[in-house]
């Protein structure tokens, strides 16, 4: 699995942080720190709903989730494990230390969960071509520069290569530059869960193993003093029943890593979009619930045809809630700072 499953991107980008510092400033990996401490968290909670302003990454309705930080080395994980034994027949000494792998400078690590799209209202794609995702990422860092681009280049300007920047197609080719391929998702909205692509295994299993038993049938037919079987050579047959099995063996294994790397569908609800809107109702149904207890059957039906009025549950484009809060009833941030 590579960036795409469930018709999202799940984005890894690195930006090597410049080494040093201006003269008679703080370093560039501490600026990088600084900016960051700026940027406005979501209002996730009821502590982070205390700051005045949004997320700079709430502006658009594409991005499911997004962090930036500073990674200022890889971790050492101790020594390369080995069997006691062969150690002590080989003579290794444990206590001369291996090598420890290291980076040259800091990095800014960037991921983001998006929405799969180029436009916004595109639905969720199933697959896309390697062109076809490196096109995505270039429309979704196109989006950031036009809606946050002040705070990107406050960010980005104390890492490598990041000279020449100035608009957003310059900072699409530079963050592509910083593209590193993503294994793992960060989300799933399923509410069923989908047909996950199961492999065959008694069809592999069979065509591995036929063949593989006509060899080994052959071969001691052959060894017991048999030179044919039903006109054909027994070790001519072995050989090429052996043949085919590892081509099958071979082919088989092909397959099964080929499924495994195949993206999951789409959820018929997973698209931002639909995530806010789906909070939104939620949390109004909860408040009609509330306030229409005990009512008789008329006032209740009344009532609910006002609520899908108001509500209008097929109408994406709103009444929604916003993104980046926990609530739509909680206090609204502002834009911008």
């Amino acid at each position: 699995m590579a960036d795409l499953d469930t018709g999202h991107l799940f984005l890894t980008f690195l930006a090597p942080i410049k080494r040093g510092g201006p003269k008679n400033d703080v370093s560039y990996t501490q600026k990088m720190r600084i900016e960051l401490a700026k940027l406005p968290p979501a209002h996730q909670s009821p502590a982070t709903q205390k700051t005045p302003f949004a997320a700079p990454f709430a502006r658009n309705t594409r991005t499911h989730f997004a962090r930036m930080f500073v990674l200022d080395d890889v971790v050492y994980n101790g020594r390369n494990a080995q069997d006691a034994l062969v150690a002590t027949i080989k003579k290794v000494n444990t206590a001369v230390p291996e090598h420890v792998d290291g980076l040259k400078s800091s990095y800014l690590v960037f991921t983001a969960d998006i929405d799969a799209i180029s436009k916004d209202g595109d639905p969720l794609p199933s697959h896309l071509s390697a062109k076809q995702q490196r096109e995505v990422r270039r429309a979704y860092a196109e989006l950031l520069w036009e809606t946050m681009g002040e705070e990107l280049v406050a960010i980005f300007q104390n890492c490598h290569g990041f000279d020449g920047v100035s608009d957003a197609a310059s900072f699409a080719t530079y963050l592509e530059r910083c593209h590193v391929e993503t294994t793992m998702p960060f989300h799933d909205y399923y509410l069923e869960l989908p047909k996950f692509n199961i492999l065959p295994v008694k069809l592999l299993i069979g065509a591995v193993l036929v063949p593989a038993i006509v060899a080994l049938v052959a071969l001691v037919l052959r060894v017991l003093g048999m030179i044919t079987l039903l006109g054909m050579n027994t070790l001519m047959l072995a050989l090429v029943a052996g043949g085919l099995t590892c081509i099958a063996f071979f082919l088989s294994v092909r397959y099964a890593i080929s499924n495994g790397a195949k993206p999951l569908a789409p959820a018929k609800y997973d698209d931002l979009p639909t995530v806010l809107k789906s909070l939104y109702t939620q949390q109004r149904f909860a408040d009609f619930v509330a306030d229409n207890q005990g009512k008789d059957p008329e006032a209740l039906q009344a009532a609910f045809g006002q609520f899908l009025s108001d509500v209008a549950p097929g109408n994406l484009a709103g009444p929604t809630q916003s993104p980046g809060v926990i609530s739509s009833s909680a206090p609204q941030p502002q834009d911008r700072v």
